[in-house]
């Protein structure tokens, strides 16, 4: 989702102890990567009472019980486009399992944004051969998983890539280039696993609602023997040609989310989604549709909604699809993760 900055300006519960039921866990996400840069820069939070409070408190009381949070190599300090260090993403991990959260960190392997757009390699990577970029890759995942192991964290889903419809760390990660691009897809998997088993490896595309751009990516990445657990989707309906209506695009993210898992035998989970703030109702009816496409999938392979940045105010980010308000309240949009 990192793309769409660019295009816009251009609380404490229990530890992880996942509750007792006999329903299967959901996710019900939201990726908080500004949080840290808006409390440093003074932003208050507010529940609907105006009570100021945690943001992490007002997210739990509507429903969220997953956090996720990207991860840069060598970023900048930059508001918008900086933070998110191994370090402070460690620190965003505890904190949310803090209030109880399960944690879904997301691997961007680059200094800033990586998406459709735009998948730069780290600068401190650039220039070295191939085998030496497979080892910069797998030192770097082990590294930053290693810390969350050592601050008690075990995340329950993994990213390898952001938004990889062209691949990652270019021009070696290119899906011109599968061969190679699968090789490096690998040597992440491999690092997540062997420091953390149990985490659920995610390869992640954009535009959830087009099955021929899906199929034909997981295809190749099966073709290669690209390694892992879950076929990650976004999904926002305001950035598809002439921003029609969810209602227009809604059957065919679930027919693609079931095509995903009968096709190659994977769970499915939408990392990323998002409706514009001004358009309150809409957003509302649009998250409470896409969590039933997921929870209907057969085989209980669906496995929860990840908005992103809901909490990212316009007032504060200049981005148009939050579910904040300029009052510093959460609109009724992300009441949608109460719905059961």
């Amino acid at each position: 989702m990192a793309i769409f900055w660019v295009i816009v300006l251009a609380g404490c519960g229990s530890s992880h102890v996942p509750a007792k039921s006999n329903q299967p866990f959901f996710a019900r996400g939201a990726d908080v990567g500004w949080l840290p840069q808006m409390e440093a820069t003074g932003y208050k939070f507010y529940n609907a009472n105006g009570v100021q409070e945690d943001c992490f408190k007002i997210l739990k009381d509507h429903g969220i019980n997953t956090i996720r949070l990207r991860t840069w190599v060598n970023p900048s300090n930059d508001k918008g486009s900086g933070h998110c260090s191994k370090d402070e993403t460690v620190a965003m991990a505890v904190r949310a399992q803090k209030w109880g959260m399960r944690v879904l960190i997301d691997f961007h392997y680059s200094d800033s944004w990586a998406d459709p757009g735009k998948q730069r390699k780290p600068k401190a990577w650039q220039g070295h051969d191939f085998p030496t970029l497979l080892k910069d890759v797998y030192d770097y995942t082990f590294a930053v998983m290693s810390a969350l192991k050592a601050n008690g964290v075990t995340p329950d889903w993994v990213q390898v890539g952001n938004e990889t419809a062209g691949g990652m760390i270019y021009p070696e990660g290119s899906t011109a280039n599968w061969g190679t691009l699968s090789q490096l897809i690998n040597k992440g998997y491999e690092a997540i696993k062997a420091v953390s088993p149990a985490s659920k490896v995610i390869l992640h595309v954009d535009q959830g609602n087009n099955n021929a751009r899906f199929r034909r990516w997981f295809d190749s990445a099966t073709a290669h023997n690209a390694k892992y657990d879950v076929i990650g989707l976004s999904y926002y309906p305001y950035w598809l040609e002439g921003k029609p209506d969810y209602t227009l695009s809604i059957n065919d993210l679930g027919n693609n989310l079931n095509d995903m898992a009968a096709r190659y035998g994977k769970e499915v989970m939408v990392v990323e989604v998002g409706g514009e703030d001004n358009k309150v109702q809409n957003t509302y009816d649009m998250l409470v549709a896409v969590q039933q496409k997921v929870k209907e999938v057969p085989g209980g392979k669906g496995l929860g909604v990840v908005y992103w940045e809901p909490e990212g105010a316009r007032s504060w980010s200049h981005y148009v699809l939050s579910a904040w308000g300029d009052d510093g309240k959460p609109t009724k949009a992300l009441d949608a993760f109460l719905v059961r």
